[in-house]
């Protein structure tokens, strides 16, 4: 099988094309033939050397999110069996050809979705709903502020508040992106720069959002996110595009009272990616099938155009999902 494999740190160029053994499933693993795979920054900042592979991922192939074929299954699987169409969540290793998981690590995918769909699904639909939902408590009615919603992650987040009942807030540096989030559910587009976020948003939600996902980070936007918040509401820090340092107003820290929380979806052990699995087909599976949920593809991409795809995530010009597919 081929895979791309990263050789060194640095630019797109470092990722080589290179033929593996194909793997052999152990007794409850499943071997699955790659149709598609979704990027993610994670995959960037692997290849710059910033993020290495969680232990026991497979350590110099990217790729957090695969759908394809059921190719194989091990002697003791009984929820799976070839040919079947799946997709999910690895730790690493999802650039190849095939690849093999966990049973319980799979989820179904939809009749209706093409590959370049479900390789899109699971690592933004999963993540938004963990750290809205799971991490930041949102309750029906309440307000969500998206930082950036014209991210993957962020056009997930805001058709998963629409869908369970709640409204959306979203910012971008562009207004001509963040108009095309509209009509994935977006209530209130705030563009980056044209006035005060804080005063925008406590125009349009009394008190202040009741959480915030932050896919941004630091270089200032901390302290603009605590003003945001309304007293002891939620801030989800998910990404870090932004920056990795900031600096915090104690004072603001302790007249707001709020939680702030962080959270990695890649570094999750197998039983937690298990559960997460089984969570997508109870809650989010049954909204895709009746369209309340769709990914949102932006570029699809040959195999072979692995380095290409790096750079078009790193000129930041997309909107949604960019897919390799295989």
């Amino acid at each position: 099988m081929k895979v791309w494999k990263i050789n060194g740190k640095g630019g797109p160029e470092v990722l080589q094309c290179e033929e593996r053994p194909d793997p052999t499933p152990a007794p409850q693993e499943v071997l699955v033939r790659v149709r598609a795979a979704g990027l993610n920054r994670a995959d960037i900042l692997q290849r710059l050397g910033v993020y290495p592979a969680p232990p026991g991922a497979i350590a110099d192939v990217p790729g957090l999110e695969y759908a394809g074929e059921v190719e194989a299954v091990g002697d003791a699987v009984q929820a799976v069996k070839p040919g079947d169409r799946v997709m999910g969540l690895i730790g690493g290793g999802a650039y190849s050809e095939k690849l093999v998981v966990h049973e319980r690590e799979t989820i179904p995918v939809p009749d209706a979705m093409d590959w370049a769909q479900a390789g899109a699904t699971p690592e933004a639909f999963l993540t938004a709903y963990r750290a809205i939902f799971l991490e930041g408590g949102l309750q029906p009615g309440q307000w969500c502020l998206v930082r950036a919603a014209t991210s993957g992650i962020g056009l997930a987040a805001v058709q998963l508040i629409r869908a369970f009942a709640g409204f959306s807030l979203g910012t971008s540096r562009s207004r001509e992106r963040l108009e095309t989030v509209v009509p994935h559910g977006l209530d209130v587009p705030l563009v980056d720069g044209e006035g005060e976020l804080p005063k925008r948003v406590m125009e349009h939600t009394g008190q202040g959002a009741h959480v915030i996902l932050d896919l941004l980070g630091g270089n200032g936007h901390l302290n603009e996110n605590l003003q945001c918040l309304r007293p002891e509401g939620k801030q989800v820090v998910v990404g870090l595009m932004a920056g990795r340092e900031d600096q915090i107003n104690m004072g603001l820290l302790l007249l707001k009272r709020p939680t702030i929380r962080c959270m990695t979806m890649r570094s999750l052990p197998l039983e937690r990616r298990m559960e997460m699995a089984q969570l997508f087909q109870d809650r989010l599976l049954p909204h895709l099938l009746r369209g309340n949920l769709k990914p949102v593809v932006d570029t699809v991409l040959p195999f072979d155009q692995a380095p290409e795809s790096h750079r078009l995530m790193e000129s930041g010009t997309h909107t949604g999902k960019i897919v390799l597919t295989v």
